[in-house]
């Protein structure tokens, strides 16, 4: 597709489209090398691949009823238009006739004047019968609009559940930012203010602020001067679940973006803090961010690209009193701000990152401190990789003790506590924390 054609929004939107499905890209890494000429046409390009990935098992439902036949894989670029069309007829407030007529004229921009007419008849099929094919949709599983895999995980690890999970994960998160202590936080809150936005608290996370009404953030005075960034509520509980004091060692297992990094060291000034990830490029962000928030000139912070489950590796051998594993994991509790992630994901790579976080937490274990306390964090929802991979490390370690969370959020286990999306607006996560004992 060249520039030209590309800087039509439909068609850079099925640019991303096979980003994500074919090349297996996150949106995020899913950059368009266009020269807009409005850059509301490159958002409004990345809202119609999310609308798609967000719901698009129930679209691909739809368009398989109102197609005669199935098109062919050479043509998925006309049958993702029709995606596209149906999205924006069912879940977008765009013009029902620039939504018929405009995916319709994009077949004929991808060299295929054939399929104008197939495009403008199921659109406007769709348009007529609407009511018709959404309540027989409803009486499908697809309603959900999640993989067939995920949705009987969901069924079976959350039986009462699942239909609130499916539900919160297909609405877009809200913009949570964290405020800075070692910056001056009333003057960054007025500069906020001065911005032309206003801030709400969350109950639980005392840092959390949401932004009101949502945008890019990159541009205030705020963020620039290191006095916000952007991190979900239930991601800032790490910091506080850790506990780290400033005469601690803390390791940072799988640190990168470095957002809970950050949080550390802006909560508790003095820790000695080594933060660990196998990428180097990803360890580069971190920096970036260090030195944004003021962090960067801390003599006490050294970070290192190796392998966490190859101590052998980096470690210099002394023990650390504070361990954060936030393990790779399925991500399955963030899809609300990341739908892609029900596309890149299969029960198959569930299983393998079940396996890596169990290497991950026998290889760290014997890196803690007698006393010391190991927080287990993940942004999965999925039992496999929370309470069931927790109960199976005790089962190996008797000289780790469960510490009981005690707070109100979340759904608790003996084994740690989940906090499901959508509760009190936090994308989900899982914490579990264990101390080593004698």
């Amino acid at each position: 597709m060249n520039a030209t054609m590309a800087k039509n929004p439909r068609l850079a939107s099925l640019d991303l489209l096979e980003s994500v499905l074919q090349g297996g890209l996150n949106l995020s890494e899913s950059e368009l090398e266009i020269n807009w000429t409005d850059p509301r046409d490159r958002a409004f390009a990345y809202h119609l691949a999310y609308g798609v990935l967000r719901w698009m098992t129930a679209l691909e439902w739809l368009a398989n009823q109102l197609l005669k036949r199935p098109l062919r894989h050479k043509d998925r670029d006309i049958h993702r238009l029709v995606l596209l069309g149906l999205f924006q007829l069912w879940k977008d407030d765009s013009a029902p006739h620039a939504a018929i007529h405009e995916n319709a004229e994009c077949a004929r921009k991808v060299g295929k004047p054939w399929a104008v007419s197939l495009i403008n008849a199921v659109l406007r099929r769709f348009q007529r019968e609407q009511d018709k094919w959404l309540s027989r949709l409803d009486k499908q599983d697809e309603q959900f609009a999640h993989p067939p895999w995920l949705l009987q995980a969901l069924k079976i690890d959350w039986p009462g559940k699942w239909q609130d999970i499916a539900i919160a994960n297909n609405q877009p998160g809200p913009l949570w930012l964290r405020l800075n202590r070692r910056k001056e936080t009333l003057r960054t809150l007025e500069q906020i203010s001065a911005s032309g936005f206003s801030v709400e608290r969350h109950p639980l996370a005392p840092d959390a602020i949401k932004l009101v009404p949502p945008s890019t953030i990159t541009s205030l005075t705020a963020f620039k001067q290191g006095g916000i960034s952007v991190q979900d509520p239930a991601a800032q509980l790490a910091a506080e679940l850790l506990d780290a004091r400033g005469h601690h060692r803390v390791l940072d297992a799988c640190a990168a973006p470095g957002g809970k990094s950050c949080h550390i060291l802006e909560n508790a000034p003095g820790v000695t803090l080594t933060i660990l990830d196998q990428s180097p490029a990803r360890l580069e962000r971190v920096s970036a961010n260090l030195e944004r928030l003021g962090l960067d000139d801390d003599e006490h912070v050294q970070l290192i690209a190796a392998d966490a489950a190859r101590p052998e590796t980096w470690w210099e051998g002394i023990q650390y009193d504070r361990i954060l594993l936030d393990a790779p994991c399925s991500a399955t509790g963030v899809i609300r701000r990341h739908p892609e992630i029900k596309w890149l994901r299969s029960s198959k790579q569930v299983e393998k990152a079940v396996l890596l976080q169990a290497r991950l937490m026998k290889s760290l274990w014997p890196l803690l401190n007698t006393g010391g306390i190991l927080l287990y964090a993940t942004c999965s929802v999925l039992k496999a990789e929370n309470i069931n991979q927790i109960q199976s490390f005790m089962k190996c370690n008797p000289d780790a003790e469960i510490i009981g969370i005690e707070n109100d959020w979340g759904q608790e286990s003996h084994y740690g506590r989940q906090i499901l999306p959508g509760e009190l607006e936090m994308d989900g996560f899982f914490y579990a924390r264990l101390r080593k004992n004698p």
